[in-house]
């Protein structure tokens, strides 16, 4: 049993079950023992690899998506170019660099904000960006940035916002908590709250005893903070998680572990909680701001902004060995059976992210 785990049965024997939002917001952000308070979660010796690790290519087209951005907003200046949830800070690295190649006077006239509530990724992000980051300001909050035109992403910030689970039981929808068993250990129960109809989403009348539900209220507040910056400033949001365009019913909740699945219950504080993001909400929040909105999969808008011919630039010059990296990089990014599908992307601005490759727009 872990420290928190003793920790958690302890509270739940006194006060009584918690919910799966109150487990999730312990298990990764608890300031004695939270999973990204503890520990390094990033590559290979962490328990989880993203994009921006995989390879440069991936913050690279990022950057020229964001000039592109820019270009058919009017160029304007100043403007802010941020990132909320940073991670190591490698996209910001490698977007930045592409940037300053395509568009110097947007680098150069552009404040740059890093959004990160971790002092301890905040460093690691200072160490990652070099000599770059003397011109960073970090940020806690999107609050804070400054009133430019904002030019902001995310890679895999939504998914480890916490959720709400609800379970459909004879009663009808009940929250799902956390309580312990007769054994003491860490189990799933149905409790009291409920959920009205109206939240749920299409055909869920029929589905059976035992199906999921999932909202994330939480993950809705952010992206209204981010969008009523647009809203007012200016400028757009391109946003990237793994998760569905569509809402519907299932149990997304899980574990990593040493780049393993592990059961949820098993190792709380020592494994990374997640869950898919559901981007038809997301969107849905971000027109509530007034607001369009697109996406598409990892894979169709990586390829579509030319992921293959930047990967035939980089292996022109270079050893077979190397070739064959840039291949597997193109693969575990851009493929169906790894993250190109499993990966979605949104985009959204005040006027419609008609930037290539979103042909189309919702929120009309």
């Amino acid at each position: 049993m872990t420290p928190l785990a003793r920790r958690l049965a302890e509270q739940i024997a006194a006060h009584g079950p918690i919910s799966v939002a109150e487990y999730m917001a312990m298990c990764l952000f608890d300031p004695e023992d939270g999973y990204y308070t503890t520990r390094e979660p990033f590559g290979a010796y962490g328990d989880f690899t993203t994009a921006p690790e995989i390879s440069q290519m991936f913050g690279e087209i990022v950057g020229v998506w964001l000039v592109a951005a820019w270009q058919a907003l009017g160029r304007p200046l100043p403007a802010t170019i941020a990132e909320i949830g940073p991670g190591r800070g490698t996209l910001t690295k490698d977007l930045l660099r592409t940037i300053r190649h395509l568009a110097p006077e947007l680098e150069s006239g552009s404040q740059i904000a890093l959004v990160e509530a971790s002092p301890r990724l905040a460093e690691v992000q200072r160490q990652t960006l070099g000599e770059a980051s003397q011109r960073i300001s970090w940020l806690r909050t999107v609050d804070e940035l400054p009133p430019h035109s904002l030019f902001i992403v995310g890679n895999e910030l939504f998914d480890a916002i916490p959720i709400r689970q609800f379970v459909k039981t004879q009663a009808g929808w009940r929250e799902r908590m956390v309580g312990l068993d007769e054994a003491g250990a860490l189990a799933f129960f149905a409790g009291m709250a409920s959920l009205d109809d109206t939240f749920l989403p299409p055909g869920s009348a029929d589905a059976p005893e035992g199906s999921i539900f999932e909202i994330a209220p939480a993950r809705s507040a952010v992206m209204a903070g981010i969008a009523q910056r647009i809203a007012q400033d200016g400028g757009a949001g391109l946003f990237f998680d793994y998760g569905h365009l569509a809402s519907g019913l299932g149990d997304t909740l899980q574990a990593v572990r040493r780049h393993t699945y592990d059961p949820t219950l098993d190792h709380p504080g020592e494994a990374d909680l997640t869950s898919h993001v559901d981007f038809e909400a997301l969107a849905r929040e971000a027109e509530r701001q007034g607001l369009k909105t697109a996406a598409m999969s990892q894979g169709e808008f990586l390829l579509a902004m030319g992921l293959l011919e930047r990967a035939s630039s980089l292996g022109a010059n270079v050893d077979e060995t190397r070739r064959e990296e840039i291949r597997d990089e193109v693969e575990r990014l851009a493929a169906q059976d790894q993250m190109g599908e499993l990966f979605k992307v949104l985009a959204i601005a005040r006027k419609p992210p008609s930037i290539a490759p979103f042909s189309h727009v919702s929120g009309d």
